[in-house]
């Protein structure tokens, strides 16, 4: 069987393969993934749930199955996001309210990845109800960026990142409303991806069609979250908005080699500004995609809209979901969540109807814009990782924010116009630290997502920069 190390450093796919073949067996994963937490959680804190036994004993029950019978996982363990329910195991929300809650049931998402071969042994750390990009909790604390261990690892599926980044973790689950997959991925140096609204089948919670928020994938490499992602996919009667599976794989949409003929690049979508050296490192990554003969432009679809529309439906969403606690568990609560809830209770029916009217205009003009171009390439985020302390990122290139969320507009006005997204790591600023592009295709445009995200990643070569292990607190 290979050493500890060299499973650690191993690829999901390549692990699948192994498992089907019987070189390894899920239990040896177990053993390997215990080891290495243990080495290297204590300095970045990002499963501060673990649950081996319930693992160890999934994965006995599968290894009596043939190994061909196994699902398409095979028994490879996979962390679940701190926000959605695992049978048996605490789901705090990263909440002092819910901070002893054992769920009942486990979600239809995680269901469907243990029926498709998963083995669920752990929980990531998340901020208070997934709300807010920089991972920090009153039950848990914070989770460090293994880059440099001084700086956050952003969020909201921060812990699933980070375990990804320093071996914890080969493939990992996520959430993601304002960029929650795919911001931790690019201060991370690892995959995210938004998937299309009903790609991956979740239990529905609050309101029946809930659809700024979907459940994806992270992993280190496009091929990797591919292969999770045809394990999360698919329809489910309790979830009406959920989409039937494709008839080829992700998988072999990311394999392909099709390629994008066209492609737009914007360093700032026309609406919100970005550090200098975010923009140079994206920019340059962007144009190395004409090294596959693919034609590069600088342009982005009329989005002006997305911050006044995104305020109004997020505070809505908050509304729906968290009014009941704070009337009952206000002192619980941390100010940015008591924000949220108290301006979606504020809001009148004129300011919904114009936030979803500005939303369908949006979302057309996304839709006409690929007319035009295959793919859209922009910043993931508009600065590098900031420093642990600091709640949120207050101001960028001279430009103060108003709010806690306003920062995240270059990710959060992709997930008004319906697209799948993907950060993709594409380089490091000077100080080492981790710079993600946003891949951003058509609705339902996954496979053109992946196929065009693999030609990117071949030619950057960044494939094998994780994971690495936790490096020290420097300025």
């Amino acid at each position: 069987m290979p050493s500890d190390q060299a499973l650690i450093r191993s690829t999901a796919c390549a692990l699948v393969d192994q498992l089907r073949s019987g070189e390894v067996t899920p239990l040896d994963l177990l053993d390997a993934l215990e080891n290495r937490i243990a080495e290297v959680d204590p300095k970045t804190n990002a499963l501060p749930i673990l649950c081996f036994d319930r693992a160890r004993a999934s994965a006995k029950v599968l290894m009596q199955r043939p190994a061909g019978e196994r699902g398409l996982l095979a028994g490879l363990p996979v962390p679940i996001k701190d926000l959605t329910n695992v049978a048996g195991v605490k789901t705090t929300q990263g909440s002092p309210i819910f901070k002893d809650t054992v769920a009942r049931q486990s979600d239809i998402v995680v269901e469907l990845l243990e029926t498709n071969g998963a083995v669920v042994y752990a929980k990531s750390n998340t901020p208070e109800f997934g709300a807010g990009a920089h991972t920090f909790n009153e039950v848990f604390g914070a989770t460090r960026n293994p880059w440099n261990t001084s700086r956050s690892a952003s969020g909201s599926s921060g812990g699933s990142a980070v375990a990804l980044a320093t071996g914890m973790a080969w493939l990992a689950h996520g959430t993601d409303m304002g960029g929650s997959l795919r911001n931790p991925a690019s201060f991370c140096g690892v995959v995210g991806l938004r998937p299309s609204i009903g790609r991956v089948p979740h239990s529905p919670a609050f309101k029946i069609d809930r659809n700024l928020t979907v459940h994806g994938p992270m992993a280190r490499n496009v091929e990797d979250i591919a292969l999770l992602l045809d394990a999360m996919s698919g329809e489910h009667p309790a979830d009406p908005l959920s989409l039937p599976r494709l008839p080829t794989s992700f998988l072999s949409a990311a394999r392909s080699g099709n390629k994008p003929k066209r492609v737009a690049y914007s360093p700032d979508l026309g609406i919100t500004p970005v550090d200098p050296e975010v923009a140079a490192i994206t920019r340059k990554a962007a144009l190395r995609f004409a090294e596959a003969g693919v034609v590069v432009e600088e342009a982005h679809p009329d989005l002006r809209e997305a911050h006044e529309c995104f305020h109004v439906l997020r505070a809505f969403d908050f509304a729906i979901s968290k009014a009941a606690l704070l009337r009952n568990k206000r002192d619980y609560l941390k100010p940015e969540v008591i924000w949220n809830i108290e301006e979606g209770l504020k809001l009148s029916v004129e300011q919904l109807e114009r936030a979803e009217g500005q939303r369908v205009a949006m979302a057309a003009r996304m839709l006409e814009f690929f007319n035009s171009y295959d793919l859209l390439l922009t910043p993931a985020t508009i600065v590098a990782p900031f420093p642990i302390e600091n709640r949120y990122v207050a101001e960028c290139a001279g430009r103060k924010f108003d709010n806690y969320v306003v920062w995240l507009g270059i990710v959060y006005a992709i997930t008004l116009t319906c697209c799948p997204a993907m950060s993709l790591p594409c380089g490091f600023t000077a100080s080492g630290l981790p710079v993600g592009m946003q891949v951003v295709a058509p609705p339902r445009g996954e496979p053109s997502l992946l196929a065009g995200a693999k030609v990117l990643e071949d030619i950057l070569g960044l494939r094998d920069a994780t994971p690495i292990d936790p490096r020290p607190a420097r300025q």
